[in-house]
């Protein structure tokens, strides 16, 4: 584990800007241990949920938007139901991962390739396209033999076509992902 000084590295900004990104006051947490004791993803965490939300208070930017907790975390909300403070942990996880996103930081390449995969499904055809998202995230990280032998076992039951389906409010769903980037830019 690396130490770190906190005197020296200490960024007010970023706490102040995780609070308010999140609606979340960080010093309300105090630590008790029930996020992380309650993460189905823990065992796969570089810093527990507990030790993102303390780096967070210590002002630690540069090791909480490198770390892949942020990547790995499912959103499942089982920390934000734990907390006995009923800090939305989960949310806090989600906003870190926004700002790690738009500062450059993606330690999990590959999540990072689904996630703009996904969006882009969704901004493109209204709804996730799954044969799309597919080529697209395999054209993004270069795996193409991962998981081949599925597609025998799920092209036959015709869950999944080669056409994206046709969707009403389509230009609608774009004019969402279009108002986030103007918004963004702000």
């Amino acid at each position: 584990m690396e130490i770190v000084n906190i005197t020296k590295s200490y960024d007010a900004n970023f706490v102040r800007q995780v609070e308010e990104e999140s609606g979340q006051i960080m010093s309300q947490c105090y630590q008790c241990g029930n996020c992380t004791a309650g993460c189905p993803y823990t065992f796969v965490y570089d810093q527990p949920v507990n030790q993102i939300m303390r780096l967070v208070q210590a002002g630690q930017k540069e090791t909480v938007l490198k770390s892949k907790s942020l990547w790995l975390c499912a959103t499942c909300e089982s920390c934000t139901t734990r907390c006995p403070n009923n800090i939305d942990v989960a949310h806090i996880m989600d906003v870190l991962r926004h700002m790690a996103r738009r500062e450059g930081y993606a330690p999990v390449p590959t999540v990072k390739s689904f996630w703009d995969s996904f969006l882009s499904s969704v901004e493109n055809n209204g709804r996730a396209f799954e044969i799309g998202l597919l080529v697209s995230y395999i054209a993004k990280t270069g795996r193409f033999w991962t998981d081949l032998d599925l597609g025998p076992k799920i092209l036959p039951k015709g869950k999944m076509h080669f056409t994206p389906p046709k969707m009403q409010g389509k230009e609608e769903v774009k004019k969402i992902f279009n108002r986030f980037r103007e918004e963004s830019r702000k």
